[in-house]
């Protein structure tokens, strides 16, 4: 007779996911910041799973966390039990697409309201249906490689050596006050220091607009000099820009009405590079499926088109391009 697995015991997948995060990061602290979970969660989570498998995992100290003999033994089952759970997902997502002619897509904010909308039109009619879903650049990045996505779509400078990444643009961050601040009625450019300094509102941690200007400010050997408050959306930072005392960093896209009327104003930035590229990712580990490749080719010719300024092609010959096209690679 078949066991009764209703009631058994099987151990979380979060818990794994814990003890992988520790082993590839050093440390419980580092583990809680690439998972974006507070670090007394983690450790709850890890006490958790040692008393459920009645074995001590690892060992905490000053220097760090290591696993011990028996964690060692048990990460590589970790991760195959992870990675078996990511392809049923998977599985189960593609499974739906064929059979319902739906498309998962995650896109970070600044894509999604200016880019993705344009993406949408270029699609011949019958097309599969897109489910969208809104996100910071981490967070788009996570639910490609764990099967909540077909495809992603990030402006961040890093992209996650689980995915393949193909470049559909580039954008360029524009420093931005209201006509009241300060640095509006300067003759000269805001130095690299003077930025870093602040004021600034900023999106909030995992946003690919913070992770570029960061990154920028660093090349340029100055750091951001203080923690100023997160800001979960791009209209929220401009309404405190408005506000006159701040200023901010944005996308040339999400931006230019408002430089357009003269409610907010551009400021020149000296010795900081704040281009980059927008990308599309997809999971190294999964083949993509046909509606996937489909938009993909979609992407890359209305990008392509957009970028030589030649009229819109019809219907029937975008659709011929997306057969034909091995995008995804």
């Amino acid at each position: 007779m078949a066991p009764d697995l209703i009631g058994s015991a099987r151990t979380p997948l979060g818990p794994l996911e814990l003890l992988v995060a520790v082993d590839e990061h050093g440390s419980i602290s580092a583990a809680a910041r690439a998972l974006a979970l507070a670090q007394p969660s983690v450790s709850a989570g890890l006490r958790r799973l040692e008393r459920q498998t009645g074995l001590g995992l690892v060992v905490r100290s000053h220097g760090g966390t290591t696993l011990t003999d028996a964690g060692r033994a048990l990460v590589g089952r970790a991760r195959d039990v992870l990675a078996a759970s990511d392809a049923f997902d998977h599985e189960v997502a593609a499974m739906r697409a064929e059979r319902g002619g739906r498309l998962s897509v995650a896109a970070s904010l600044t894509i999604a309201e200016y880019l993705v909308p344009r993406w949408l039109a270029a699609r011949p009619a019958g097309a599969a249906v897109l489910d969208l879903h809104v996100a910071n650049s981490r967070d788009v990045m996570q639910a490609v490689l764990h099967g909540r996505a077909d495809l992603g779509f990030v402006e961040g400078p890093d992209v996650d050596s689980g995915l393949h990444a193909r470049a559909i643009g580039h954008d360029e961050l524009l420093a931005v006050v209201a006509p009241e601040h300060p640095w509006a009625a300067l003759n000269r450019p805001v130095t690299a220091a003077e930025l870093a300094a602040g004021p600034l509102a900023l999106r909030e941690a995992g946003s690919g607009t913070r992770a570029t200007l960061e990154q920028a400010l660093e090349a340029a050997g100055h750091p951001l000099a203080s923690a100023p408050a997160q800001l979960g959306s791009t209209a929220a930072v401009k309404n405190v820009v408005r506000g006159g005392r701040t200023a901010a960093v944005l996308s040339a896209l999400t931006v230019q009405d408002e430089l357009d009327r003269g409610t907010l104003r551009r400021v020149r930035i000296d010795g900081v590079d704040l281009r980059r590229e927008l990308r599309m990712v997809w999971s190294r580990g999964r083949e993509p499926a046909a509606v996937a490749r489909e938009f993909a080719a979609t992407v890359v010719a209305a990008t392509k088109e957009q970028r030589q300024r030649k009229p819109a092609a019809s219907a029937q010959a975008t659709a011929s391009a997306r057969v034909e096209t091995p995008i995804l690679r």
